[in-house]
């Protein structure tokens, strides 16, 4: 390990692809990164991960041995600690962060209570039976319910006011989940790139900012930086900034914040960090970066860099 964080490395593995929901998005980030990695002047291998099972990833790297892995998978496996787990086994550098700030983020309890003891303002939320939640509301409307280890919007339900029915989960939701106080407002995200929050980008979609919103063309309109004042970006960078050391990210993480302007800085709120920032032609990460100077390529470059000079 010690010999390859002290040269430059001109092999990369990009891992994409894998088992959980974001299965696609993690394929199309995946592609894009590759593309970047080669304009940057690396020699790269795409390894496309089917089931997930542990002896697929250790076989295709071992065979491959790589100066270092650009992890471009998305959801439950790889980004909740155990890839990470995997790639530190094998004692391979590795993009964006380690084991326990994967899992800690990926567990959206977990992750509120690390907020909450570095002084972020979050939410507050329940975890419930998902046949509980058919039956009745487990708390006043509005409300939102969502998978307590998912990402990219995935498995969102928003119970309105005045609603009489308990939302009727899909089968495909885990047995319990998270009911989480509904925060009206505009969304905010920044992106933390190391120890420097980026920018603050506000998102506009079609009601929810949802799956297809993040990742559809067209889904959603960005505007950076963001048209807010100036008390709540720099809240909203500070925040980011925080939320990333609580958790003990490293490399590229992105923050998610709702904001309710008729309430000021009370009004603003932390919804989650995820360690695994899309990265495809309609992500945000990658569009902060640019704003702030950094292309695609140059932020492929700066990752892999990155990667390969943690102890």
């Amino acid at each position: 390990m010690a010999g390859r964080s002290s040269r430059t490395a001109h092999s990369v593995a990009v891992l994409m692809g894998g088992p959980s929901a974001e299965r696609e998005v993690s394929l199309s980030s995946g592609r894009d990164c590759a593309k970047a990695l080669r304009v940057a002047g690396y020699d790269v291998t795409e390894i496309e991960l089917g089931a997930g099972h542990g002896d697929e990833i250790v076989r295709r790297l071992t065979e491959l041995a790589p100066d270092v892995v650009f992890n471009a998978l998305h959801g439950r496996w790889g980004e909740d600690g155990c890839v990470q787990g995997i790639l530190e086994w094998l004692g391979l550098p590795y993009t964006h962060s380690g084991v326990l700030a994967s899992a800690l983020a990926m567990d959206k309890t977990r992750a509120k209570d690390a907020f909450r003891a570095a002084g972020l303002p979050v939410l507050e939320s329940v975890i419930v039976d998902a046949d509980e939640v058919r039956r009745r509301h487990v708390m006043p409307a509005p409300y939102v319910v969502k998978p307590n280890c998912e990402g990219s919007s995935v498995g969102i339900y928003i119970v309105h006011e005045g609603t009489n029915q308990p939302p009727q989960l899909a089968e495909t939701m885990p047995d319990s989940v998270m009911v989480e106080t509904y925060a009206p407002g505009r969304e905010l995200t920044v992106s933390v790139m190391g120890n420097r929050p980026l920018a603050v980008t506000e998102i506009f979609a079609e009601g929810w900012y949802d799956y297809h919103a993040k990742y559809a063309v067209g889904g959603s309109r960005h505007v950076i930086p963001a048209e807010i004042p100036a008390e709540i970006e720099k809240a909203c960078l500070d925040y980011a900034l925080r939320a990333h050391q609580a958790l003990g990210c490293s490399g590229l993480s992105r923050s998610d914040f709702r904001w309710d302007d008729s309430r000021g800085l009370d009004g603003l709120f932390l919804l989650e960090v995820n360690t695994q920032p899309g990265m495809t032609p309609t992500s945000l990460a990658p569009e902060q970066a640019a704003h702030c100077g950094h292309d695609f390529p140059a932020l492929m470059r700066w990752m892999v860099e990155d990667a390969l000079c943690r102890p």
